[in-house]
């Protein structure tokens, strides 16, 4: 049978970073994330007994992609292989999570390809499996992600629809190259920083005071405490051994710019991931305002708007 599905990436207003269990992904704290609206992948999965092999047509680690579908195929009792193509509509591997993308898409086509009815749940268990944060792009809207002590307790929830708060994510993208480290090597030395212990204590008050500052709509303390969380996280990179720098000169630049437009009366903050990239958040009645003036940066290379967005699901057009 053949599936497609698509899924957007996610901007984590809280980070995780370190896990508790690298075979299962579990992470070493939950987080809060945004699903976003043009930041997408689309992925088609055909199992048949007619492929001798897996045929994988997409951007990323194949090795990965493969045993991701020995899971899907162990739970769903099959042993054909399958072909999977896979497009991205934005740059990979420059911090803007298109693994996260990619593994929900694939999860969802692969497992309802296979015949599998699984529950929203259940999905992002198993997109967790694949990529860590693929299981915060598979609700809808704000999601939280439980850390959890088990694999059956480690999933993302819907916390917030897509209409509940009216803000957009205005993605700068300053540089295409690819980052040197991954994010799943990146983590693996997460613990040798000496401030990682510090971080893990204050995380669990961090996100419930991060849900009370959307529910409530606060959008200056919400982007305060967004920006000062991607500052945090990359302190931990800086002090691990080897340390991690993610920031480019590039980046640098987007960062300064957007301290002096809050000081010019513009709300608008700062995140970013395990990259180069830059996420600004504004208020949804700023978005093109903010984006007109990202353009103007001497370093932007494209600008794409975002607001908040449904999670992974089918789609009846396919890639093949």
């Amino acid at each position: 049978m053949k599936k497609t599905a698509v899924a957007p990436s996610n901007i984590a207003f809280t980070k995780y970073w370190g896990k508790k269990d690298e075979k299962l992904r579990i992470p070493e704290n939950g987080s809060i994330s945004m699903n976003l609206s043009n930041l997408l992948t689309t992925t088609t999965v055909e199992f048949l007994d007619e492929y001798k092999k897996d045929e994988i047509h997409l951007p990323g680690e194949i090795d990965r992609v493969i045993k991701h579908l020995d899971r899907i195929r162990k739970i769903a009792g099959i042993h054909q292989k399958a072909k999977v193509v896979s497009e991205n509509n934005f740059p990979t591997g420059t911090g803007l999570s298109s693994s996260a993308s990619g593994f929900a898409a694939l999860t969802v086509a692969a497992s309802f390809a296979a015949s599998l009815q699984l529950s929203e749940k259940e999905l992002s268990i198993l997109a967790r499996q694949g990529s860590g944060s693929a299981c915060r792009s598979i609700p809808n809207g704000f999601v939280e992600w439980f850390d959890g002590n088990t694999s059956e307790t480690s999933y993302a929830i819907q916390i917030f629809k897509e209409d509940y708060y009216d803000i957009a994510d205005v993605v700068v993208v300053a540089s295409s190259q690819k980052k040197d480290v991954s994010t799943s090597v990146g983590q693996k030395t997460a613990e040798s920083s000496p401030f990682m212990a510090v971080r893990l204590s204050r995380m669990k008050k961090k996100n419930e005071d991060l849900k009370k500052l959307i529910q409530k709509r606060d959008f200056e303390s919400f982007g305060e405490l967004v920006e000062q969380e991607a500052l945090e996280l990359h302190a931990i990179m800086l002090t691990q051994k080897p340390p991690l720098i993610y920031f480019k000169p590039e980046t640098i630049v987007v960062i300064k710019a957007v301290e002096k437009w809050r000081i010019q009366g513009i709300p608008v903050y700062w995140t970013l991931n395990t990259g180069q990239d830059v996420h600004l958040i504004c208020q949804g009645k700023d978005k093109e305002k903010v984006a007109t003036l990202a353009r103007t940066l001497s370093v932007t290379k494209d600008v794409i708007i975002n607001l908040p967005s449904s999670g992974a699901h089918l789609v009846k057009e396919h890639l093949f």
